[in-house]
């Protein structure tokens, strides 16, 4: 895995996770026990933190990154990702926060400043602007994002399923190695 510090600042994984070989973490990232990062996924940290809470999983291509403090952001916009979140193949996230049981579909876009409360999805292809805070227990889909509906009882029962799975995914490429094999 390519775990790289930056100005001193060294990711902290814990040592149930997994963090593909692909994969690039540089800087002030930590992730939670037993949440996965995949292939090609880089989560740069170089200019504010990014923090994963546990049994998350960043799929492959996800890009994570922040806003530093300065004249037009005098805050920062940092990235906070909550337990049981499935961040779909190729999503973006900068200066966002994800709180538990969501899900960010394929693709989806979610800028400075935005909340994702939990249990919610943001839909493959999304765009949710910067400040802008989700209604919880929607389905969220669009550019601009828009709420579509409430989720089902069984698409709630989904989310915790998606973050159960990827535990399990993740222990068996643990298990097979380096190589795979």
């Amino acid at each position: 895995m390519a775990l790289r510090p930056f100005q001193g600042l060294h990711p902290r994984v814990a040592a149930s996770a997994f963090v593909d070989d692909s994969a690039v973490v540089i800087g002030d990232v930590e992730i939670g026990e037993n949440s996965s990062v995949w292939p090609t996924a880089v989560i740069r940290a170089d200019v504010g933190p990014v923090w994963i809470g546990r049994e998350t999983n960043i799929q492959d291509g996800c890009i994570l990154h922040c806003t530093p403090v300065g004249p037009t952001s005098p805050r920062g916009a940092f990235v906070t990702i909550g337990d049981g979140v499935t961040v779909g193949h190729g999503a973006v996230l900068h200066g966002c926060a994800i709180c538990d049981l969501c899900l960010i579909g394929m693709r989806a876009v979610i800028m400075d400043g935005a909340l994702v409360p939990s249990r919610t999805v943001v839909s493959a292809g999304a765009y949710v602007p910067a400040g802008m805070e989700l209604e919880a227990g929607h389905v969220w889909a669009g550019n601009p994002v828009r709420r579509v509906r409430a989720l089902t009882v069984h698409e709630l029962a989904l989310l915790e399923a998606s973050a159960r799975h990827y535990v399990e995914l993740k222990n068996r490429h643990k298990a097979a190695g380096p190589a795979g094999v």
